[in-house]
């Protein structure tokens, strides 16, 4: 198997991977009571579907629109009447999601050990910036990365291209960590080495590519950088 050097830089997905996707669904049970995690669910899915369809069809839309758009089609879908004022409540959650509570014990040691950290994500720079401002994860950040300037969504080599850009590293030298299979699956394609935080002991897409490393919380991230980093120096040595 080809060696991999010691990551330079850590990339973090941040939908699903530094934010919980689905902590919307506690406002959407008060919302629809006995509905919510449907509903929270469902939105999540054609979230994605719609990114991809509007990529692969040279029809960008912000992630903030069709954030929106899938929210209405979720509930359209599941027969609940969404009201404006229902609307309104559940995409002012969407911009302030939880975080999962290990995620600043991570950052902070990464940093600690002069480890660049960057967001690279879906996201429009409007909802990123207000999501990590609501997370206090600032100034534990180095880049915070919005695919939008590209106008294509992962899987789109152009998006993680731009991690590659900005960081000036080669994908090779960096470790992508993503909860979603399919994203750490297109992170090992564009040739970063690649980190998937399986929390919910979902099934990997059926692609024909596995993700370098899996794990099951983003504290993974910190054993398996030592690992690859005391490799390359016994490598070195």
């Amino acid at each position: 198997m080809d060696k991999k050097p010691a990551p330079r830089a850590v990339l973090f997905d941040a939908y699903g991977t530094l934010f919980d996707v689905y902590s919307v669904g506690l406002t959407a049970e008060q919302l629809f009571p006995g509905a919510g995690d449907r509903l929270g669910r469902l939105w999540r899915s054609l979230q994605i579907d719609y990114t991809r369809l509007a990529s692969m069809g040279g029809a960008y839309q912000p992630f903030w629109d069709l954030t929106r758009a899938a929210l209405q089609a979720a509930a359209e879908q599941l027969g609940l009447s969404l009201s404006a004022e229902a609307e309104a409540q559940l995409m002012n959650q969407y911009r302030h999601l939880s975080a999962f509570p290990e995620n600043r014990a991570v950052l902070q040691a990464l940093k600690a050990r002069g480890i660049p950290t960057a967001i690279l994500s879906n996201g429009d720079p409007e909802m990123l910036a207000i999501a990590v401002r609501s997370a206090g994860f600032g100034e534990l950040l180095d880049h915070v990365l919005s695919v939008h300037a590209t106008r294509r969504y992962k899987t789109d080599p152009a998006a993680y291209q731009v991690g590659v850009d900005a960081l000036g590293l080669p994908a090779r030298d960096m470790l992508f960590v993503s909860s979603n299979g399919w994203d750490a699956i297109g992170a090992t394609w564009f040739g970063y080495q690649t980190l998937w935080v399986n929390r919910t002991g979902t099934p990997l897409e059926r692609l024909g590519t596995t993700p370098h490393h899996q794990g099951q919380t983003l504290r993974d991230v910190l054993p398996l950088i030592d690992s690859l980093s005391s490799h390359h120096h016994q490598q070195r040595g």
